[in-house]
């Protein structure tokens, strides 16, 4: 038997991750607006204090399985305050990421069904893939606003049996950049609650609200939230994020933590000093530097502008444009490997997210002077592609 043979088809049935595909197009010097990241550090503090804690017995060794006790202190007053969340449990990850991963390994079966909208984040889409799960219902948008619908998630939980075990949503979206109303937010819980599925919501850009839009939690025995450090406090390669949920979810906790013993046992002690030194920084750090992305997106905006007006959706949250690519170029990932190619910009192919035909530009990675020169090769790259196709 070869080698490939022997591999297991949970993971031969899973898309190489659209990331790693963005990597082997890098060219040097080319512009990063692909990749969602932030181009600041943690606080000056936070790193300072670091120093200090590397030399410290215990940041070495095994924590708590749910998380440094100062830092879920921590993060309890903020859930409370901020987003108005009671009593939260709370478990501290190796990022968002290993925090959705658990939720999937302690609530689905291999042959439940579960609910995402595209455009999705390719991310959950591969968690589930991986772990089995190959009853993966996509539910459509709103193709104006990007906006899960709601009148179609009510008639799929009441009319497909089971009922899918798990809906995951993402507010604002990531790679919509669209931000929920409370509104929606609402109903779409209440549909889960009635129906008996779970409701999974990440909510990583929370602090990523632009031109007078709000970000909203949403409660529930029946909801987790998922939040992360990486974006807000440029902890990228930290890998710090958390998941709280009702302690009147029964036996969830206990289930959680059998799956945070064999995956991580727990989230790097140094990463979790580091998390909670940012706290004290708090949200107003964090939206100092969100408002210094405001003049990334309008330069992105105009570089767009070839493409007509109404190309652009989304973008009232996170650190996302959705574009629309124009009909006679339906291949999204020929497109975003001649402009890496040929104009030095990466971009990340919608196909990836569930909608062909489009791309997910990202404007937080790069400083506002670097940002100028993407938008420059990115504005020349389209003119070239409507003009003259990929013909060089």
């Amino acid at each position: 038997m070869g080698s490939f043979e022997a591999l297991s088809n949970r993971a031969l049935d899973t898309e190489v991750p659209v990331m790693v595909k963005i990597a082997e197009l890098s060219l040097e010097g080319a512009m990063p607006l692909g990749q969602g990241a932030v181009y600041w550090q943690p606080p000056q503090q936070a790193l300072e204090k670091v120093k200090q804690i590397s030399f410290e017995p215990s940041s070495s060794r095994y924590g708590t399985h749910e998380g440094l006790p100062e830092l879920i202190e921590g993060l309890t007053i903020k859930l409370q305050s901020e987003n108005k969340l009671c009593r939260p449990s709370i478990m501290v990850t190796s990022g968002s990421n290993q925090g959705f991963l658990n939720l999937v390994l302690a609530l689905c079966d291999v042959n439940d069904s579960v609910v995402l909208f595209a455009p999705y984040f390719f991310n959950a889409y591969m968690a589930f893939r991986m772990t089995g799960i190959s009853n993966i219902i996509v539910g459509p948008s709103d193709p104006e606003s990007l906006l899960p619908d709601a009148d179609w998630l009510m008639r799929t939980l009441t009319e497909v049996k089971p009922v899918p075990k798990l809906v995951s949503i993402v507010n604002p979206g990531n790679p919509s950049g669209t931000c929920m109303p409370q509104s929606l937010l609402e109903r779409i819980s209440e549909i889960c609650k009635d129906t008996g599925s779970w409701l999974v919501v990440d909510n990583a850009y929370e602090y990523f609200v632009h031109d007078g839009s709000k970000h909203y939690c949403i409660d529930g025995k029946h909801v987790v939230n998922l939040f992360s450090f990486s974006k807000a406090y440029g902890m990228m390669g930290w890998r710090v994020g958390y998941a709280t949920y009702s302690p009147q979810a029964e036996g969830l906790r206990t289930q959680l933590l059998k799956v945070q013993d064999n995956v991580a046992i727990c989230a790097p002690m140094i990463s979790q000093h580091i998390a909670f030194q940012c706290l004290k920084a708090g949200k107003d750090w964090v939206q100092e530097r969100v408002q210094t992305l405001k003049r990334n997106k309008e330069l992105l905006v105009e570089a767009i502008s070839p493409l007509g007006e109404g190309s652009i959706k989304g973008g009232g949250g996170a650190i996302y444009l959705w574009v629309s690519l124009p009909e006679r170029f339906p291949d999204d990932v020929e497109v975003v490997s001649w402009l890496a190619q040929r104009h030095g910009v990466l971009l990340l192919p919608g196909s990836a997210c569930g909608v062909p035909g489009c791309i997910r530009i990202t404007y937080g990675a790069v400083k506002e002077a670097e940002c100028e020169l993407a938008a420059n090769r990115l504005k020349k790259g389209l003119e070239e592609l409507l003009k003259d196709g990929m013909a060089n």
